[in-house]
């Protein structure tokens, strides 16, 4: 009795640990820090709600300036707000290769994209893209920056 016991826990406990890592989330291969094309920066792709958003975490610029603002913005209104932590990706959901969504915005040329998308081209690249127009758009490529 001892033994069928045993055995029916552990079969429970596999079963309740194999569906949990067959229903992990789509997007926790986006999840973490990404380095950019430009300037040394570092974003973090992380969960907001049901989407995934980015945040500026490093770069040159900061290193040089921590306290550098968003001066190339064309809203004059957000010019004074820290870069450190701006939201640059907003509203992506897909998965588990591809997620579409935005707006992004680019602190280093003030440019902002309407929509967009994120191509797990690898486990350590990804590629960015942001539209302002169906035709007229620019892609980066991101490298997975180390933990």
């Amino acid at each position: 009795m001892k033994t069928y016991f045993s055995a029916g826990i552990a079969a429970t406990l596999l079963l309740f640990l194999g569906s949990g890592a067959a229903t992990a989330a789509p997007d926790s291969a986006l999840l973490g820090k990404w380095r950019t094309q430009q300037r040394n920066g570092v974003v973090e792709i992380h969960r907001c709600g049901k989407a995934l958003c980015g945040r500026v975490l490093d770069g040159d610029p900061l290193r040089a300036n921590p306290d550098q603002r968003d001066i190339r913005n064309s809203d004059t209104t957000l010019r004074g707000r820290k870069v450190l932590g701006l939201r640059i990706l907003s509203g992506f959901t897909g998965g588990p290769t591809e997620w579409k969504g935005g707006p992004l915005y680019d602190p280093n040329t003030g440019d902002g994209a309407t929509s967009g998308s994120l191509t797990l081209e690898n486990p350590t690249t990804l590629k960015v893209k942001g539209c302002i127009a169906v035709f007229l758009c620019r892609t980066q490529t991101w490298t997975r920056a180390p933990r």
